[in-house]
């Protein structure tokens, strides 16, 4: 499928963009662009990789023409580029509101002017009953993808997107602080032990992005099954791991955040196809006619439950420390422990 194909990720130099980028490289792919504003990460990446089929491109997704600039012949987009971070969305609203909102219309905008076949917007489980300004800004950036899919035939560009839940070990998220704090002989900082977690590695991630490649129709967003876990487990596992002696301690839940993900809404729930490791959550279809839907309700979706991380498989300390074990990070981290000792 992506043979001799020309991928666009935006926001290529993140956590994510990276971890597609890694997928694709070894593939027969005829080229992989990066889009994104920052010139120190891409001349390391360009540093660090030296591969042809790397193309760097500077531009910002709130910027159309810099977009359109980086889109002629391309074939696929995987589309990353977002502001994540939850306290900076809170405190500066409008400039998630220009990113994940705005930003995401521009490359759907060029996407069907250059006619790009397949794109894909990542999307995040706080899309779903969204609380903070970050959420909002990406349940709009969901609805702004869903109705521009109904705009052109799928046939000429497909629209579609992913929602998951946090990535292990992705930049600014818990596991790399919890590290840092056990290096450095620090208390172990949780605002609830009794809030859950999904628990995705970014190569799942990457395997659900090409999961909706394959799969997709226009408009769907697709969700990854993921275990869970408490984060009072998560910060013991990762003691365990590194046979530290640090504290634990509670802090109090911080502005905007959540005690659950959660993937489903129990309306998504209600309509979402069952795909085995995945759901699929098809767009809603109707028009603006929409009186002839108001006769008649259903009363099945009053009683319908969602798909979040308190009800999904819950892992034991055991269970988390073997895939903490799988992470990347986790192994270069305790080889430093090892050297430093």
């Amino acid at each position: 499928m992506f043979s001799d194909k020309t991928l666009l990720i935006t926001g290529g130099t993140g956590s994510f963009g990276n971890a597609v980028m890694k997928r694709f490289l070894d593939t027969d792919v005829r080229e992989i662009r990066i889009f994104s504003r920052d010139e120190k990460k891409q001349d390391d990446m360009r540093n660090i990789y030296k591969n042809d089929k790397l193309k760097f491109y500077i531009g910002d997704v709130r910027d159309l023409a810099s977009i359109k600039n980086a889109m002629h012949n391309v074939d696929y987009i995987f589309h990353a580029a977002a502001l994540k971070q939850v306290p900076s969305c809170e405190f500066f609203p409008l400039e998630a509101v220009r990113t994940n909102i705005l930003g995401t219309e521009n490359v759907l905008t060029a996407a069907i002017e250059y006619n790009v076949k397949k794109v894909i917007c990542l999307s995040t489980d706080k899309a779903a009953y969204p609380i903070n300004a970050m959420g909002i800004s990406k349940a709009m950036m969901e609805k702004v993808f869903v109705a521009k899919s109904k705009t052109v035939s799928p046939e000429k560009t497909l629209i579609c997107g992913t929602r998951y839940g946090n990535v292990m070990a992705s930049r600014g998220s818990v596991i790399p602080l919890f590290v840092e704090q056990i290096k450095n002989g620090l208390p172990i900082t949780i605002t609830n032990p009794e809030m859950t977690r999904f628990l995705m590695s970014l190569e799942e991630a990457v395997e659900l992005v090409v999961f909706a490649f394959q799969n997709a129709e226009t408009g769907d967003i697709m969700v990854q099954k993921a275990p869970s876990c408490l984060i009072g487990d998560l910060a013991q596992a990762l003691k365990e791991i590194f046979k530290a002696k640090n504290v634990i301690k509670v802090i109090g839940t911080r502005h905007g955040e959540k005690l659950y993900e959660t993937l489903l809404t129990k309306e998504e729930f209600f309509v979402s196809e069952d795909l085995g490791d995945f759901y699929k959550i098809p767009a809603d279809k109707r028009d603006l006619n929409y009186e002839k839907y108001f006769a008649l309700g259903n009363r099945k979706l009053s009683i319908e439950k969602e798909y979040n991380s308190h009800n999904t498989e819950l892992l034991n300390i055991e269970q988390i420390k073997e895939k903490l074990l799988n992470l990347e990070f986790i192994q270069r981290e305790l080889e430093n422990a090892m050297v430093s000792h």
